[in-house]
């Protein structure tokens, strides 16, 4: 009986003597969330504020793609919302957050 025991003795013995430091421990957790924010997090934040910066320069006349794909140009500018002419007399109104892309000038009448 002595025997067995001094065997989980000895293979436990060099493990509790190997402890490294917590620092290291840390150090991949870390690293990952690093990597993590510049690969993922942090282009997505830029894409937001292209779009806000977007959305708060849009100007009556100004032709435009909604996120549905609805090409129309923006006639009237209000507070959260915007009317858009997709039609001759036809005029829908859109969430300005809904516009996914300003065209340049001229584009509608050419397609």
């Amino acid at each position: 009986m002595n025997l067995p025991m001094s065997f989980v003795m000895a293979q436990a013995a060099p493990a509790a003597g190997q402890q490294g430091n917590p620092l290291f421990s840390l150090a991949l957790p870390i690293l990952l969330l690093v990597v993590m924010f510049f690969v993922m997090i942090r282009p997505q934040m830029k894409r937001q504020k292209e779009h806000r910066a977007m959305v708060s320069a849009l100007a009556k006349g100004d032709e435009v793609v909604t996120n549905g794909g609805i090409a129309g140009r923006v006639d009237e500018i209000g507070e959260s919302f915007i009317t858009v002419e997709i039609a001759p007399n036809v005029k829908i109104k859109l969430q300005k957050g809904a516009v996914q892309q300003v065209l340049p000038k001229g584009t509608l009448k050419s397609s």
